[in-house]
């Protein structure tokens, strides 16, 4: 099978899965949307999305099709090494790179990466089984069920006299459109109360959406913690093996050596291990030189520390 469908695969479990020296998919989650103008409803998905900055291995994709192909650790990434130059050659031709259930990919004028994402699949397994359904519209006569429930209430006085029957009925007219104006009026508050009330809902539901995406950017920090003042020792950094398991990368070199601290008081042989090539400091949870040990623990690491651990691999 190719590489794609193994990224195919991964992205049902995983958030992030990484082609090494090629780029990164990323998927977010989407809540259920009702699209008011056309009456369609479209369950929970997982947006799909790329980005060719994330180059480096995590040993997701790799340890994933070493053990379906049977295959050794450094085989199979020579192999995807051998994909990602063979995708690259053929963006930089100007062709389109189309991927199965995922999207397609090409490269624009100014030579970024531009990424079309498929929507034929949802990733998000909790909505296995829902599709997108288009509903029948429902009209509700309300105003008028209104005004006839008003109508019922009012005391017709039936009686054989023409004259008097002659002057009853411009009366029943004017109270007629006096009751419709009024319902009109309870009708119109009533919209409006609802319409100040769907506008609260929102803000709330915004509200909420942006603290749940503070609380789960742990990868990138564009800025410092702001905690209490605390006197720290400077960690120099340590040669380490060429196999790494990664517990953070932060653009503040405090936050990193935070990081370390933390994770010693907790066992881990924990080093920071510099700044990479994009700016980041990064922090190890430990160093291997055997790739078959960095991931053992990196699986270990995934099921009791931190499921977004990742390896990195030194040349």
């Amino acid at each position: 099978m190719g590489t794609e469908h193994y990224i195919a695969e991964l992205l049902y479990r995983y958030n992030c899965v990484m082609v090494p020296e090629f780029g990164a998919f990323l998927t977010q989650m989407k809540s259920a949307v009702i699209n008011d103008g056309t009456n369609s409803f479209y369950p929970p998905s997982k947006v799909l999305s790329f980005n060719e900055q994330l180059t480096s291995n995590d040993g997701l994709l790799v340890s994933y099709m070493a053990d379906a192909e049977k295959m050794s650790f450094e085989d199979m990434q020579k192999q995807v090494a051998a994909v990602s130059l063979k995708w690259k050659k053929l963006l930089k031709e100007g062709n389109r790179l189309s991927l199965p259930n995922i999207g397609e990919l090409w490269l624009n004028k100014e030579g970024k990466t531009q990424f079309q994402p498929s929507y034929q699949v949802n990733y998000l397994t909790s909505s296995f089984g829902l599709s997108t359904f288009v509903s029948t519209p429902i009209s509700r006569e309300v105003l008028k069920e209104e005004v006839i429930e008003l109508e019922e209430k009012i005391p017709f006085m039936i009686t054989p006299e023409t004259r008097r029957e002659s002057s009853i009925r411009p009366y029943l007219k004017y109270a007629a459109v006096v009751l419709l104006a009024i319902a009109t009026g309870f009708t119109g508050y009533r919209l409006y109360n609802e319409n100040e009330s769907n506008q609260e809902l929102v803000r709330q539901e915004a509200h909420q959406q942006v603290s749940k995406n503070i609380q789960e950017a742990t990868f990138f920090n564009t800025a410092p913690l702001e905690l209490p003042a605390v006197s720290l020792n400077v960690i120099s950094v340590k040669k380490t093996g060429v196999h790494q398991v990664i517990a953070g990368a932060f653009r503040v070199q405090e936050n990193a050596e935070k990081k370390v601290l933390q994770l010693k008081e907790k066992g881990y042989d924990a080093s920071y291990l510099g700044v990479n090539q994009y700016g980041l400091h990064m922090v190890s949870y430990g160093s291997f030189d055997d790739a078959n040990e960095a991931l053992k623990y990196l699986r270990e690491i995934k099921i009791s520390e931190a499921p977004e651990a990742w390896l990195r691999s030194v040349k």
